[in-house]
């Protein structure tokens, strides 16, 4: 059985927050080098979380 986890939009909102400062990036900023192909794989991995993360965000609108 699949594992489901329920975060708040609150709680989505903060961990993508949390990712952006992580890297020490704004959203524009990773996007940007995102397009360019110029991410490291931590950086990367942030970026396919903010993805998902604004896939969820947009549903619950």
């Amino acid at each position: 059985m699949p594992t489901v986890i329920h975060k708040t939009r609150d709680q989505l909102e903060t961990q993508r927050a949390q990712l952006l400062a992580d890297v020490n990036m704004s959203y524009e900023q990773l996007a940007e080098r995102a397009a360019m192909y110029s991410l490291g794989m931590d950086e990367l991995d942030v970026w396919h979380t903010i993805e998902g993360l604004d896939h969820l965000l947009e549903g619950d609108s």
